[in-house]
């Protein structure tokens, strides 16, 4: 059952074959035996089956809301969600309920999907390995000794081990194609503006952006058709209609230029590099032109984005004060330090060193030598970009230089934990469409992960583009 896609369980409540109420009862019982995963940080039995009951009925008075109504789907733990706990993997929102839901997840609600629960994240999106989280680090499907990867390790996690068939993420540099690459799955990362943002708890507001994991490409694009599209409660939604819900097509492959980025090779283990090669030369087997590109920019996209993520979180994060909602510092004798002991209490050490980060990068006399400065080179990778899609459709590149590597390994030093991010921040700086495809297993038995980027609005081409890489390489599950 935990392998079947969403079009397979579909069908299964169309044709009666198994009841939402049983098909929730099967997910919540894989969750509890493999709870030492620690995918999801919330879950709520008596809301999972009630949800469940009402799409039987609905169902069974002929009014299913889609064809996906009565499907369990998990929702990463910084997507607001009224009734439910929402702690983006903090001890400064452990008790914090929205009174209202994000509007890409009101959209699945509106097609029926069940609420399984809210996955495990780094504290706040702020991490690579969901190892920053209050409550405890995320483990690898494939390698319960590795990480997931971050931030939102526990929507990857819980769909490649099967906990879920699907979920939401959020990718600020990375956050949810890199712990595809690890976990082995597919997670698309939208063009800027393509889904609403609105109930996403901010971490770097123009960085930010909701998105998808599947363990296929349909299943992923699936829920990206759903959840995409204007809403006024968003200002920087796009009034761009959503072309990408149709059948995919990777023969659309055939003629298309694709670019292939000399930077984005540079420190990537070997066999890493060996199995994007090999895939681009299947491509080029299937009618695809790979060329030979420079993304000269690329080197300067980590400091360009630790400089404006961290500005940006710093003017984000300081409405955690105690005051109005989740943790609260007991016995303050005033103001001032009922603000420093809550946030010093309530924010995790990763948090706090971000902060700390972007609030010097704004301060009096450094504002232009750095946030500036920031802002001006992030041109530059946007308009390294727009050249070059002048000349290729799509550019493909390894989505990380590593396979998952060990819990505890990267915690305790800074530097190589951001380096993980080195190859999809990027896309998050230039607002592009990106998502990562599985492209092998290594001789470990990790997964590995292909990056494809388009230009704005391509998702269309970007989707038909892995799809194409799928059913070259195949799926991959792991044994659990």
């Amino acid at each position: 059952m935990y392998n079947k896609t969403l079009s397979e369980l579909a069908q299964d409540l169309e044709k009666k074959i198994i009841s939402s109420k049983e098909l929730v009862t099967y997910y919540l019982k894989r969750i509890e035996a493999l709870r030492r995963l620690n995918a999801f940080i919330t879950i709520d039995e008596e809301r999972v089956r009630q949800e469940a009951d009402e799409s039987d009925s609905r169902r069974a008075r002929g009014m299913a809301r889609s064809k996906y109504d009565g499907i369990p789907i998990a929702i990463k733990d910084n997507i607001c969600t009224a009734g439910l706990k929402t702690t983006c993997g903090s001890k400064m929102l452990h008790n914090f309920v929205s009174p209202y839901s994000a509007t890409a997840y009101r959209k699945l609600q509106q097609a029926g999907f069940i609420t399984l629960g809210k996955t495990n994240m780094d504290e706040f999106g702020m991490g690579s390995s969901t190892e920053t989280s209050y409550y405890g680090p995320t483990t690898n499907p494939y390698d319960e000794s590795k990480v997931a990867g971050g931030s939102s390790g526990g929507s990857a996690a819980a769909v490649a081990a099967g906990l879920a068939p699907a979920a939401l993420g959020s990718d600020t540099g990375g956050s949810i194609r890199q712990p595809a690459a690890f976990c082995g799955i597919v997670g698309i990362k939208p063009t800027y503006g393509r889904v609403s943002r609105y109930g996403l708890i901010a971490y770097a507001s123009s960085l930010d952006q909701i998105g998808t994991f599947g363990k296929n490409v349909a299943d992923a694009a699936t829920i990206l058709a759903l959840i995409a599209g204007y809403d006024a409660c968003d200002s920087t939604s796009v009034p761009i209609g959503v072309d990408f819900d149709k059948k995919l097509n990777p023969d659309n492959i055939n003629g298309k230029i694709i670019g292939v980025p000399e930077e984005y090779f540079i420190g990537v283990d070997e066999e890493i590099v060996r199995v994007v090669k090999r895939v681009a030369g299947d491509l080029e087997r299937k009618g695809a032109r790979i060329e030979p590109i420079s993304l000269k920019y690329t080197e300067y996209a980590v400091p360009t984005y630790y400089l404006i993520a961290t500005a940006e979180a710093s003017s984000n994060l300081a409405r955690f004060d105690g005051v109005q909602y989740g943790y609260r510092a007991e016995q303050a004798r005033n103001c001032r330090e009922l603000y420093v002991r809550t946030r010093s209490e309530g924010f995790g050490r990763e948090v706090k060193r971000r902060i700390i980060l972007g609030t010097f990068a704004l301060s009096w006399g450094y504002y232009d030598a750095y946030y500036l400065q920031a802002l001006k080179v992030r041109k530059l990778i946007i308009d390294d970009f727009k050249s070059a899609f002048g000349k290729v459709d799509f550019i493909i590149a390894p989505t990380t230089t590593t396979t998952a590597f060990g819990i505890g390994e990267r915690i305790s030093d800074p530097l190589s934990m951001y380096m993980s991010d080195v190859l999809t921040i990027s896309a998050n700086l230039a607002g592009i469409p990106a998502l990562s495809v599985p492209a092998g297993l290594s001789r470990f038995n990790l997964p590995i992960g292909i990056q494809i980027m388009g230009k704005h609005f391509d998702e269309t081409g970007v989707i038909d583009c892995a799809k194409a890489i799928e059913d070259i390489v195949g799926t991959f599950a792991p044994s659990l």
